[in-house]
């Protein structure tokens, strides 16, 4: 499925799709992969009762280094020799992706902590509650785009740091772990330019594919559940505006900051 402005939906296996991209073909990735949080032994809470945690067949994994191994591999040989991976996770993910990066011989940038000031409270007693996800950065080698002047735009003039504090938000769709479009929208800002080619392997509800087309960006999602497929497209499809849309309140509030990050994002 693509639309104009070249944006390429595909609905499967990510292994099996990737294997279909060229080489070196792709600005920067942003994945959102399975965090193996579901199966028999994993609980939550739901109306202050435990439950099994259930996200669906696709978060249960049985070897999650081996799965981290083969779709990472598979996105660094499609990603440019300037280009950056970004990639979510949890305590649950984020170590085996960390050791991963450092196997296959990558440039790890930064370790951004995304820390939720609205996140729900724990209802048991017995740990700390979880408040921040995990995002690595990395590339093939130190000569990789960053716009670290847009950072500094972004954060008042100062230097961006790799802590973030964007709240948690309501979710447009049913996907259970679908991401703010602001915070995917802070991604494709620092790590592309206009044009460039954006790909998510995980493409989930195509949260990345909404802003990346408001961005003017080109985009490939790849989503193996079917009706998370449907929705992305269709979400992705009402997306008739090329016009960047800055989605933090902040900005919008600001008119000078807003005209300077409009600026920056032409001239790049």
């Amino acid at each position: 499925m693509s639309f104009k402005r070249k944006i390429t939906l595909k609905n499967g296996d990510c292994l099996k799709e990737l294997k279909k991209i060229k080489d070196g073909s792709v600005d920067q990735i942003y994945a959102d992969p399975p965090y193996n949080l579901s199966g028999k032994t994993h609980q939550t809470v739901q109306s202050g009762k435990p439950v099994t945690l259930n996200k669906g067949d696709w978060d249960v994994i049985d070897d999650i280094d081996e799965f981290n191994f083969n779709w990472v591999s598979e996105c660094i040989r499609v990603l440019s020799d300037n280009g950056t991976i970004w990639i979510s996770g949890t305590l649950h993910n984020h170590p085996s992706i960390g050791t991963i990066l450092k196997k296959l011989g990558l440039w790890i940038i930064n370790d951004v902590v995304w820390y939720k000031r609205n996140a729900p409270p724990l209802l048991s007693g017995n740990r700390l509650a979880p408040s921040v996800e995990l995002i690595w950065i990395a590339s093939k080698s130190k000569k990789y785009f960053f716009n670290y002047e847009l950072g500094k735009i972004l954060n008042d003039g100062k230097q961006m740091r790799n802590l973030w504090e964007i709240n948690a938000q309501r979710h447009l769709t049913k996907h259970p772990t679908e991401k703010p479009e602001n915070l995917i929208e802070r991604i494709i800002l620092l790590g592309s330019k206009k044009d460039q080619v954006i790909l998510d392997p995980f493409m989930g509800s195509g949260t990345t594919g909404v802003v990346a087309k408001r961005l003017s960006r080109k985009f490939i999602g790849i989503e193996l559940d079917r009706e998370y497929f449907d929705i992305s497209k269709e979400r992705i499809s009402r997306v008739n505006s090329t016009k960047v849309i800055l989605t933090d309140k902040k900005l919008i509030l600001d008119k000078d900051k807003s005209e300077q990050v409009l600026k920056n994002i032409e001239d790049n």
